[in-house]
């Protein structure tokens, strides 16, 4: 009996420590199971990354080979050789129409034709400018046409050939030695102001513009209502230098305008118009000076306008 009742407690006891180590085991490995097993919350998606361009793709051009690139710079060269013997027929035409006019007495006075070739020919050669190409080459090409009269100047003023027509049209008395003087410094200043200026700046556009227009129209209108003179200067009269003013601010303005349209020059239109007057006064009186004897207009009139434009546009 007393062993039966000692074996029941210890049964009990042991039981329950099997229970106990059961659960336990049970416990850790249930803890110890994969990540993958247990019931997870899903993540939200993650967020796009934001692209930081720090290199910019250049727009593709077609690699320009030396065979393209000898071909384009011999279009350019054709291009300017051609618009340099268009104008160059263009202004011979010119001054052979009024040496024709005037061998055939349909211009009476040799004066006036002598001042139309200046006004024409200058306004001609500075119109055909844009005809170039964009090339710093072009203004080269543009100056074979002064280069040309020049040469032919020279080779008449010094007689070694003759042409009375041109000696006529060009000339005050008829003499051949007067091409080496004021049709002479004409043509070199028509160089200058093409080499030095050329299209994108006014200084050049003006200077010719004063030359040209201003000084040829106001020998024009001097002969025909030029009675009363200017007292410092009994060779130049009112009429004249307020023709010069008026006709040299007008074709000035006019010639900058035509730039300007064709975008080569951006200007304030406001204050153009007062340094292109202030440009006109200053060649007038110039002009009026008695300094022909000693200096010809076809170098003090653009000189200075050159200098007084230059001081005011500054290119």
């Amino acid at each position: 009996m007393s062993l039966l009742v000692s074996t029941g407690p210890s049964l009990s006891l042991r039981s329950h420590f099997y229970l106990l180590r059961r659960r336990t085991t049970t416990t850790i490995t249930t803890t110890n199971l994969p990540l993958s097993s247990a019931p997870l919350t899903p993540k939200p998606p993650p967020l796009p990354t934001p692209r930081v361009h720090i290199l910019h793709r250049a727009p593709y051009a077609p690699p320009c080979t030396p065979r393209a690139a000898s071909a384009a710079a011999a279009n350019t060269i054709l291009h300017d050789a051609g618009a340099t013997a268009a104008i160059l027929a263009g202004a011979y035409a010119l001054v052979s129409t009024f040496d024709f006019l005037t061998q055939r007495n349909f211009i009476q006075q040799q004066s006036l034709s002598r001042k139309l070739v200046h006004i024409l020919s200058g306004l001609f050669f500075m119109v055909s400018w844009p005809i170039f190409s964009t090339t710093t080459g072009a203004r080269y090409f543009a100056c074979l046409v002064p280069l040309v009269n020049c040469l032919r100047l020279v080779i008449h003023g010094l007689s070694l050939a003759s042409d009375e027509g041109l000696i006529k049209s060009v000339t005050r008395e008829g003499k051949p030695e007067e091409l080496l003087r004021g049709p002479l410094y004409y043509v070199l200043l028509l160089i200058l102001c093409a080499l030095l200026f050329w299209r994108e700046s006014p200084v050049g556009v003006i200077s010719l513009a004063m030359m040209c227009g201003g000084d040829g129209i106001a020998d024009i209108i001097g002969r025909r209502f030029g009675s009363l003179k200017i007292p410092y200067n009994q060779q130049k009269s009112w009429a004249g230098s307020i023709s010069m003013f008026i006709f040299g601010f007008l074709i000035s303005i006019g010639m900058l305008q035509y730039y300007s349209v064709l975008g080569y020059l951006q200007l304030d239109w406001i204050q153009t118009v007062q340094k292109v007057a202030l440009v006109s006064l200053v060649a007038t009186v110039v002009e009026s000076l008695p300094t022909t004897e000693v200096v010809d207009d076809n170098i003090s009139v653009p000189l200075v306008s050159m200098a007084v434009a230059f001081s005011m546009f500054g290119y």
